[in-house]
């Protein structure tokens, strides 16, 4: 059996209208600081957005969604954030915020592939 990690995740999610409190999950962010791994795959339900608010700005939620995803490739791509090590990527985009777009609770498990949790997850909590 091949060796497993402790991984975080969190699943992101959006809030169309804050004050209503509806959402539903738009994507994921893994983090393996065993690794030094940090990654988001994010997947928008257009049809389920309008559903909850017609007059939803996709263009805006879906730049915000890219926007988690860049953050975690680091680099030139996530702003500020482009030195910071994947921990403090991490951290930062499971801060808690009201917008649009907010990250879940952090929940924990045992991986041995961060890479593959990634999409597992995705396939399993989002799609």
């Amino acid at each position: 059996m091949s060796e497993r990690d402790v991984f975080e995740y969190a699943l992101v999610r959006v809030v169309p209208r804050v004050e209503r409190g509806e959402q539903f999950n738009a994507g994921v962010v893994v983090y393996c600081r065993a690794k030094s791994f940090v990654a988001a795959r994010t997947h928008l339900d257009e049809a389920k957005l309008l559903a909850l608010d017609p007059a939803a700005d996709v263009p805006g939620i879906r730049a915000a969604l890219g926007a988690v995803e860049r953050i975690c490739e680091g680099g030139a791509g996530a702003g500020q954030a482009e030195r910071d090590d994947a921990g403090r990527r991490f951290r930062w985009l499971i801060a808690p915020r009201s917008t649009v777009v907010q990250p879940g609770p952090v929940h924990t498990g045992l991986t041995a592939d961060p890479e593959a949790e990634v999409e597992r997850l995705l396939g399993l909590l989002v799609r």
